[in-house]
């Protein structure tokens, strides 16, 4: 009964015309707030029920935006997708979500099943190994992409993420101010941009402070608190057993405490650990986590924001678009115990 109610039903109830109605039902400003919300109420008493496909054939556009992530079980993914779904919600955007985990193949039968349903743009961060024609399938299909989180060689496109090579840096400047100088690197892969980037950051500010950058020291792979936690055996069986730990992100840091205090050592103390994106789990830890905050938020926000300009003919230049991350000191991290 709900799909019979035409907007002429609605418009013959309230003394409108259907062009009205049709305005107030997809939030046009020309139609005054109170009006808006008059309307959209009665639509709901009489059953109403927005007919997207109709819709799109009238104006061209699905409202359908498609969002790709390595793993959405991954908080810092979470906080980039909280801030997209509230920027499309804002302008009546419906989204549809695809975790890659890293698999090409499954991110480009995404993209595909996308360009099918007629979407009207793409939001992703890609995974290891996308080759650019993938992007740009999307692209020379009429549907513009954003990236985050991630850039590539060989796609010029607008690409919104954290300067990771500065937040490292950060970091292990910090540590470095509080005494150290045997720092280990725990986490992240030179297959992704982000973990060039920050391992670059670790480096450079280790040599910019005179400090011996030893290969040993660099414990590559962890990304999630139980990839930290084992990795805690290799740190502390290292011959010079570091005073602290860079980590690639607080998922890897909390997981690399955990070990640390399992193995009868206090982090914060004994040794000292700093995390990276400032998830919400970083500041209730035990010890609370010393990390950076990455803007995660800002990142999802400002590439929904760009995606939605670029439909509308108007968008930011193509390139990456760098969020300053900024320390968070917190009870992980001190002075150095020997």
């Amino acid at each position: 009964m709900a799909q019979k109610i035409k907007l002429s039903t609605i418009a013959e109830s309230l003394g409108l015309s259907t062009a009205t109605i049709s305005l107030a039902l997809r939030d046009s400003p020309l139609v005054a707030a109170d009006t808006r919300e008059k309307i959209k109420e009665q639509a709901r008493l009489l059953g109403y029920i927005y007919n997207r496909r109709a819709a799109s054939l009238r104006t061209s556009r699905s409202g359908i935006i498609g969002v790709v992530v390595h793993d959405i079980m991954n908080p810092f993914y979470g906080e980039i997708l909280k801030a997209i779904e509230s920027e499309l919600d804002r302008n009546r955007q419906t989204f549809i979500l695809s975790n890659h985990y890293d698999s090409v193949e499954k991110q480009r039968m995404f993209i595909e099943t996308l360009l099918q349903l007629g979407g009207d743009g793409v939001i992703m961060s890609p995974a290891i190994g996308t080759p650019p024609e993938d992007v740009m399938l999307a692209e020379e299909n009429s549907m513009p992409a954003i990236l985050v989180a991630r850039s590539m060689d060989g796609v010029d496109l607008p690409t919104y993420r954290g300067d990771d090579s500065y937040g490292i840096s950060l970091a292990t400047n910090h540590l470095i101010g509080l005494g150290h100088r045997t720092i280990a690197m725990i986490g992240g892969t030179d297959q992704t941009s982000t973990g060039r980037d920050r391992y670059q950051g670790y480096v450079n500010a280790l040599r910019k402070a005179g400090i011996e950058v030893d290969p040993e020291l660099r414990i590559p792979g962890p990304r999630t608190k139980q990839g930290g936690f084992e990795a805690a055996v290799h740190f502390l069986s290292l011959p010079q057993r570091p005073t602290a730990a860079v980590c690639w992100n607080d998922l890897v840091a909390i997981g690399l405490m955990n070990g640390i205090s399992r193995a009868g050592l206090t982090p914060g103390r004994d040794i000292s650990v700093t995390g990276y994106d400032d998830l919400e789990e970083a500041s209730i830890a035990t010890p609370s986590l010393t990390t950076v905050w990455n803007g995660q938020a800002e990142v999802g926000r400002l590439a929904a924001r760009a995606l939605l300009d670029k439909l509308a003919g108007n968008h930011d230049p193509d390139g990456i678009h760098l969020i300053k991350p900024e320390m968070r000191i917190r009870q992980s991290t001190g002075p150095i115990n020997r």
